[in-house]
Parts: structure tokens; C-alpha cells; sequence
């Protein structure tokens, strides 16, 4: 078997702390397993499925990571606490349904993992609640008191697209995909080889142009010259910056999909994502301008741009499109299999 992202890759968020990305909500809009890819990815190709998986009903083992408890959590369970805590229940039946056929791919991925090769902090698990590293996920009590008032209706119409497809789960290769998804894209979604440094064959840049209509679509971050030198300096130790704070930052290569893959900062080179980490972006897809003794960086769509846009994804559903339509769409060459 091939090795796997590790589990902060996804959604991911993703920051999958988006609007479109709930799982924010409980992690302070840190970003969660969506939105990471912390130890990397190894290159995945093949031109037909191998075989097909072994998909287990067994319940999902989750380290909680408050009690150090690990809980078994039904499939079933799982998976709807992982919509509810990824997209919102707004969204179309269709784009819920997409959602969680991503996120059954994402646990079934996981699990497998952890069987090759044990995580010794998990204590056994498949994973844990820490949306820092993993795929967010309510409890039902933890969905009650998200959606309050609206809990019953929220949690029907969740419970009822999770259980239309159930049994389907998203592979390439005879293999589980890396479902990765964000909230919204540039207007055109990026490739993991940009992303990650290395390419995945479904997870290539797709055209997503209903996300420029998506809420806070651009966005403007401005700094003063004393809180961007802060920011810089404890994001990359040693750096030097001197002269005019217009000179610091300068923008080089950008990608196709409109990600900046290298900025000049101070007397070092870094990629447009290290940039956003430092400077709590919305996305990589950035410009800079200074404007009355402040550094402007505007910013254009959220999350990493890989995979499945979720605004995009609800779109395509407004529009008529059915699950299958979204998640071929944006996972291309992927198979849709029945466990």
C-alpha cells in the first residue's frame, strides 16, 4: 500500500474553519484536518482501479482527547457528526450528500492507515477529536448545542443525506482518495503538487467559478508596520528586515489557479502558504500593496484550494447537479464505489 497523507491533511480546511467549513466554530478557527498537510504526501497514480476496498461497518475508534478516553463511534454516527461539523446545514441535500461521501472516504482512509502503521499518541484509535489534526466531528450533544433552536431540523436533514450514501466512498487506485476539500477556491481550484509538492492525479486544478460569488469572496487584511514585523519575525526566526516596510514583502511566481508559490520576505524566499500562516490569511491566493504606513494584503476565496470547493460544491446543487456530478467534478478520475 501506498503511504498516506497524514491525518491533518484535508479538508479539508481547510483553515476548514470557514463559514463553509464549521469546524472552526470549535476550534476558534484554527484549521483542522482539512486544511493541513504536515507531513507531506507521496505521489498516487494509476490508470484503473486495483481492486476494492475493504470497507469496515466496524465503529470508528476516537481518541477524546479531553478525557483520553478512546470511544467507539457507529459509521453511521461518525459521519453524520462529520457534516455536521464540516459543512453547513444550509447547504443543499445534494452538496451534503458529496460532503459525506468525503468525509466516510476520509475515515475509511484513516483507518487504514492507523492499521499500517500505528499512531502511538491515538492509544489505539483511528483518530482523535482534535480538529487541529484531524477531521472535525460533533457528538450529537456537541450538534444540539451548535444548532440550538435549530438542531432538530439541521440534524434530520444531515442524518437523511448521510444515510442516501452511506455505502459509497470515493477511491483511485483500489485505495481510499485523499478527499481533501476547502471552503472556497479562487475561482479555480489548485493542484496538490502546488499545494503540497507533490501531485496527485485527482487532485488537480478544476474550473469553480461560482466561488467568486461566494460571501466574503475577497477579503482585505491590513497591518502596521510594528504588528507585520511582529508577525514575520516570529514566523520565520532570524529574518531580516530593513529598509522601507513596502520592501519586505514582494509577491514572485503565482500558479495558474492564482496561489502564490514564492514571496520574497525580507532576505529570504518562502512559498504564499508559509505567508498566510504567518499572517492568518484566508487563503494563499494573496496581493500586497502598502497604503498609508500599512501593509494591504487581499486575499481572494478560503482554505487550501485543493479538492472540492464546498460553496462550489452547494452551487453545482443549486444548479441541478447530483452528488455524483460534484464529486467527479472535483476529484476527476476518482470511482465512486458501493462497500
Amino acid at each position: 500500500m501506498k503511504s498516506y497523507f497524514a491525518a491533518a491533511l484535508f479538508l479539508a480546511a481547510s483553515i476548514a474553519a470557514a463559514p463553509a467549513v464549521p469546524a472552526y466554530i470549535a476550534n476558534g478557527g484554527k484549521a483542522p484536518a482539512s486544511e493541513s498537510a504536515d507531513d507531506g504526501i507521496e505521489a498516487e497514480t494509476a490508470s484503473a482501479p486495483e481492486e476494492v476496498p475493504e470497507v469496515s461497518d466496524e465503529p470508528y475508534r476516537v481518541l477524546d482527547m479531553a478525557s483520553g478516553e478512546v470511544l467507539e463511534v457507529p459509521v453511521r454516527d461518525y459521519v453524520i457528526g462529520a457534516v455536521c461539523a464540516e459543512m453547513p446545514a444550509s447547504f443543499e441535500a445534494e452538496a451534503l450528500k458529496a460532503q459525506a461521501v468525503a468525509a466516510h472516504t476520509y475515515a475509511e482512509r484513516q483507518r487504514i492507515r492507523e492499521r499500517e502503521c500505528p499512531t502511538p499518541e491515538l492509544c489505539g484509535a483511528d483518530f482523535s477529536n482534535d480538529v487541529s489534526h484531524y477531521q472535525g466531528y460533533f457528538t450529537r450533544e456537541q450538534a444540539e448545542k451548535f444548532f440550538g433552536g435549530r438542531f432538530g431540523e439541521s440534524y434530520s436533514k444531515i442524518s437523511a443525506a448521510v444515510d442516501e450514501v452511506l455505502p459509497y466512498i470515493l477511491t483511485y487506485g483500489g485505495e481510499p482518495i485523499i478527499p481533501a476539500f476547502h471552503s472556497m477556491s479562487s475561482g479555480k481550484t489548485e493542484s496538490a503538487e502546488n499545494m503540497w509538492g507533490t501531485a496527485v492525479d485527482y487532485l488537480v486544478p478544476v474550473d469553480s467559478p461560482s466561488d467568486l460569488s461566494a460571501p466574503k469572496f475577497i477579503q482585505q487584511e491590513r497591518f502596521s508596520e510594528e504588528a507585520l514585523r511582529a508577525a514575520l519575525e516570529a514566523a520565520f526566526p532570524g529574518i531580516k528586515l530593513e529598509g522601507e516596510m513596502s520592501g519586505w514583502v514582494s509577491v514572485g511566481e503565482v500558479s495558474p489557479s492564482g496561489t502564490v508559490l514564492s514571496v520574497r520576505v525580507g532576505d529570504r524566499t518562502v512559498c504564499g502558504s508559509d505567508i498566510r500562516t504567518a499572517l492568518a490569511l484566508r487563503s494563499a491566493c494573496f496581493e500586497v500593496r502598502f497604503d498609508g504606513g500599512e501593509a494591504v494584503f487581499t486575499t481572494r476565496g478560503y482554505g487550501h484550494g485543493v479538492g472540492m470547493s464546498q460553496y462550489g460544491a452547494n452551487s453545482m446543487a443549486e444548479a441541478g447537479s447530483t452528488w455524483r456530478d460534484i464529486l467527479s467534478h472535483y476529484y476527476p478520475g476518482s470511482e465512486i464505489i458501493e462497500s
